[in-house]
């Protein structure tokens, strides 16, 4: 079962230093559990050699993309590793009931599960940074299509290099969404190398102006 982080739920549902009433507090902790009972949480991650073209553009398998954000996550990288996880369709299904007849709850369970699919994601990275020591490999933050220049587009190419649709059940849209909606794709570079003070998370992110930044 995974953990609900009830702080990165809050941040989700747009609070910004300050805290909910009882009353939201209850609904979190009601539409929390419930996530945890729908979710079916999934994954699936491969390691692929990196091969760096110029500073600002390089390919993975028979990928090439181009990224200043990533590029500079990548420095001194040798290898990737490309990861997929999905808590499955019932946190979907909660969604779509909720936003039929109680919006309050739709926006908890939006919010919870984009926490908890957040926290899953970390424990497969620690899956992938522990396997990665057993080789002397040291991971970098996690990045995923849509964040920074990275374009979204390549949420395709991963989930074809992970075969993901028939793994674990996670498919592309036309426009690119994942699909369940709570999933992540990521690319993880692999360095012989530590970079203890690269930069994660909102910090690396060049779109100031997004409503959930820390």
């Amino acid at each position: 079962m995974i953990e609900l982080d009830r702080s990165e739920a809050i941040r989700y549902m747009g609070y910004h230093g300050t805290q909910p009433d009882e009353a939201v507090q209850a609904s979190l902790t009601r539409c929390g559990e419930a996530l945890q009972q729908a979710a079916e949480p999934r994954s699936i991650y491969r390691v692929f050699p990196l091969q760096h073209i110029d500073a600002q553009t390089f390919e993975i398998a028979d990928v090439q993309i181009y990224s200043k954000n990533l590029a500079r996550n990548l420095q001194g990288c040798s290898e990737v590793c490309l990861m997929a996880a999905t808590l499955g369709i019932g946190p979907d299904r909660l969604i779509a009931r909720a936003s039929a007849v109680r919006m309050s709850d739709a926006v908890i369970y939006q919010a919870a599960a984009a926490a908890m699919v957040e926290t899953y994601c970390d424990e497969v990275n620690e899956c992938i940074r522990q396997e990665a020591a057993q080789r002397g490999m040291y991971c970098r933050p996690r990045f995923s299509p849509g964040y920074g220049d990275f374009p979204i587009a390549h949420q395709r190419d991963f989930s074809r290099l992970l075969d993901t649709p028939r793994k674990i059940g996670l498919t592309v849209t036309e426009s690119c969404l994942l699909a369940p909606i709570k999933s992540v794709t990521a690319v993880i570079g692999l360095s012989e190398t530590p970079q203890p003070c690269h930069r994660k998370g909102c910090e690396e992110c060049g779109k100031t102006d997004c409503a959930y930044r820390r």
